[in-house]
Parts: C-alpha cells; structure tokens; sequence
C-alpha cells in the first residue's frame, strides 16, 4: 500500500528547534534559551487575562477589533491596517505562504530568524541568504540579491540570533532602491528593546508604501510569550491578502483583554525595558572583561563568542547546561552562544559559571 507523500521539498527541509527548557535529572533549570522576559507582564494585564477563565468556552473576536483599536491608539497607528495573529510567527508565516511559492525568491540575512528559511522552504520558494554586516542585515548585498523573481526581503531589525540593528536611514535606503514588486518585511519583535536614537520600526515607511510591513510581538518586553499574541502594521493591500488566508480566531479569548492592559500599560512596559538595558549592559561589560567578544546588542539577549579547542562554545554550552543553565547553542554560529537576560541572580551566576569553566 501507497503511503501519504508529502511535496519533495518538504521532505527535504529540517524543522524549526527552539530552545532548550528541560534537563534530565534537573526539576527547574534556569532558561534563558527563549528571549523570554524575566521582569514579567503587567499586573493588569495578568488581572486580565485570569478575568477570561468563565469565558473560554467562547470563541474570540475573530478580527482582534478591540485589540487592534488599543494598538492603533497607543501608537498612533491607523487601526485598518493592523492585523493581529498568534505571535508575529503566524504573520510571517502568512507573508511567505501568500506572496512565495515555487521559483520564487524570498530573501534574509544569513544569521538571522529562523522561521524565514524553514516557512520559504515549506512553499517550495528559493530561499537567499545574504551573509550579515557587523551582524546586521547587509543592505548593499540585499539589493545586489534582487531579481526579478524576488518577492519577499526579511529584515529582522533588531537581529535575532546576533542582537545588532540597522539604522532608520539604511533602511529607508533599502527601500527606496526596491522593485515595487517586492514586499518589504520589517520585523520589529525587539522594538521595544531598542534605545539607538538611529532606530525606527517601521511604521512611517508603512504609511507612505504599498509594499512593507511591519511585525511586531507581544512576547518580548510584554511578556506574554505564552499567549501568542503578535500584530503587523502593513499596506492595506497587504493586510487584504493576509486576511483572506489567515485562520479566524487566531488570537485566543485570554490573549484579547491581556494584550490590551499590557499595551495600555506603558509604565509597566518602560520599567521592563529599563530593566533589560541594564542587565543586557552588565552581562554584555562582564562577556567582555572575559576576553570574549560580545556583540553589542538592541534585544534582550547577548551573542558571544568563544575560542576553540577546549573553551569553545559548545563544550561551554555542555558545561552550562550540566549545571542547570540552558543558553541557545546555534548551529548556523557554531563557536557562539546566545545568552538571554535573566533575573540579578541569573544573570550574576551565568557569568560566574562561565568564568569557572574559562578558568578550569
């Protein structure tokens, strides 16, 4: 008997592998593999999301009206052009399943998010991958990438594995030297990690362009990881086609009223971030008093690199993890480890761990 055949180039494509959250013989490692916020997420919003539990045999706001209207108002944002999706993964993923398949060329950084190769793969499209500048997305490189079966170009600014961001001024250059053809994709999910002056997410660019969007997630700073609660502000044309294949419902009953307290929460969300920029200052001082090159970073995490032999990255990783620290080892950087900001005590015992195992 025929067994079910999936497309050959699915057969062909490895899975996407997050990060680490168990070790055998450990009942609570420390993770600091997922970019997660250890501040947490506003009480109100928490206070929220607990006043869902009566209403979960209902269906959500299939559209994310109320959502939408939060985010529109606490950014100035014009609310018929945000979209809202489980996490800004769904949305990207939309982007490539809408606008690429087979012949199709979707373009992104070389060190950069994995979810881009992994869904350009899945339809079938040709993925490019542009090698980085200074860790961030080469903008001169991107452009000479560009065909005319180009479709999408991915800038995950701030970059995620290495934490480095392009400036306002290199991306508007990016676009301006665009086919129109071609759909812009400017995803901001550290946004509200950044505090460069040089930076923007993206959302002036959106409203003067037919091709961008911008995406943008309520897991990092607002903490809400584990609702999946993620929105893109695009083209109106753009959010049209999104809409027509996105599954309805996507955003979950608690997700709705525990994302519009966070948004409205801008105090909350400011002290998330303080925290962040002085931990991700201390852990980047402390890599680099270790002779390791840390890579200057605008996210909640810290890219840094190890030497060979028998320092090298991935027998630290062994060393960490063995002691109940979990850190992302990449196979695409492998000599580097991606280290996210934990708690004082987290972020104080990492280092001393690293130290131990420099020094053994």
């Amino acid at each position: 008997m025929t067994s079910p055949k999936a497309h050959d180039w699915i057969m062909e494509m490895a899975p996407y592998v997050p990060g680490r959250s168990t070790v055998e013989g450990i009942a609570e490692p420390v993770k600091l593999s997922s970019n997660e916020s250890v501040y947490g997420a506003s009480p109100i919003a928490l206070e929220a999301f607990r006043a869902t539990a009566d209403k979960l045999m209902r269906y959500p706001d299939a559209n994310s009206n109320d959502l939408r209207d939060a985010i529109a108002e606490i950014h100035g944002l014009e609310a018929e052009k945000i979209i809202c999706g489980a996490g800004s993964d769904e949305l990207l993923t939309l982007l490539i399943h809408t606008f690429a398949g087979p012949g199709d060329e979707v373009i992104y950084s070389q060190y950069g998010f994995m979810v881009y190769p992994v869904q350009t793969a899945a339809v079938g499209a040709i993925g490019v991958a542009v090698p980085n500048k200074n860790w961030a997305a080469d903008i001169d490189g991107i452009l000479e990438a560009v065909t005319e079966d180009t479709k999408l170009i991915f800038i995950d600014n701030p970059n995620n594995p290495t934490g480095a961001y392009n400036t306002w001024s290199e991306i508007e250059r990016l676009h301006a030297a665009l086919p129109e053809h071609v759909v812009l994709v400017l995803d901001a999910a550290y946004a509200e990690c950044v505090i460069a002056e040089d930076y923007s997410a993206g959302a002036s660019l959106v409203e003067r362009a037919d091709n961008v969007i911008m995406t943008r997630t309520f897991s990092k700073m607002y903490a809400l990881a584990g609702l999946r609660v993620g929105w893109a502000y695009g083209a109106p044309g753009i959010i049209d086609v999104i809409n027509r294949v996105r599954m309805p419902f996507n955003v979950c009953v608690p997700g709705h009223p525990a994302a519009i307290e966070a948004v409205k929460d801008q105090a909350h969300l400011q002290a998330s971030v303080d925290f962040n920029t002085k931990w991700r200052d201390w852990l980047t001082a402390k890599l680099r008093a270790l002779d390791l090159d840390a890579v200057e970073s605008q996210t909640n995490f810290v890219l840094v690199a190890f030497p060979e032999g028998n320092r090298c990255a991935l027998a630290c990783n062994d060393f960490l993890t063995a002691r109940g620290y979990l850190v992302r080892a990449l196979a695409s950087l492998p000599n580097h480890l991606r280290i996210s900001i934990g708690t004082e005590e987290q972020n104080r015992s990492v280092v001393a761990l690293i130290t131990e195992f420099l020094e053994k």
